[in-house]
């Protein structure tokens, strides 16, 4: 499903009713808006807050932006020649384009190590990127804010750094290496935006 359609389908939930938005070899993504907050998100907006949640037969949980990074990690280890297939296909899901169409390049190779299918990766990654884009509204050092998540993306799949170093770094609230955003930060000095595809492979 392309970006706006599933932008309006998030903002369009209804309070508490399920919503499914990808199945694949017996895992399930769907939405759910809470009408009621915990004390926890008592400052989070109820008519725009939504939850991510991820079934596996009777598991259901809410994943978070690592469950992406490390299945993509684990991919480029166990397959570097497609590497650059990866970063296509997740980069293309940043620029708001279809998830369905845009992993038909990997979906039929085999990978000896990953957390869940590609397609369901994929699908979590567009909906991380709306969330941050809908419900995000602090003061950031990337414009856009979602290009900090980006940069993570590229840093797991480009640059095979000891796993747990990457994990740490990432629930340190680190900044990814400038290397994978500083062309399309408009935060930042050299912004390009006439930048080639897949730039800062070239660095």
């Amino acid at each position: 499903m392309d970006f706006d359609k599933m932008f309006e389908i998030v903002k369009e939930l209804e309070f508490d009713k399920k919503k499914v938005i990808c199945e694949d070899h017996g895992f399930e993504v769907y939405l759910l808006r809470p009408s009621r907050l915990s004390k926890r998100f008592k400052d989070y907006d109820v008519e725009k807050n939504f939850q991510i949640w991820l079934r596996e037969s009777e598991r259901e949980f809410r994943p978070n932006h690592l469950r992406v990074m490390i299945d993509l990690n684990l991919r480029a280890r166990s397959r570097p020649d497609l590497k650059e297939s990866l970063l296509t296909a997740f980069d293309n899901i940043f620029y708001q384009k279809d998830p369905d169409k845009e992993v038909k390049i990997i979906e039929n190779e085999e990978f000896k190590h990953f957390l869940n299918p590609i397609k369901i990766i994929a699908y979590l990654s567009q909906l991380f990127i709306i969330e941050q884009e809908y419900c995000y509204h602090r003061e950031s050092n990337f414009d856009p804010p979602t290009l900090f998540y980006q940069g993570w993306v590229r840093q797991f799949i480009d640059n095979l750094k000891e796993i747990d170093n990457l994990c740490m770094s990432v629930c340190n609230g680190q900044p990814p290496m400038i290397k994978y955003t500083y062309m399309e930060n408009k935060k930042h000095k050299k912004y390009d935006p006439n930048h080639d595809f897949l730039w800062y492979l070239k660095e």
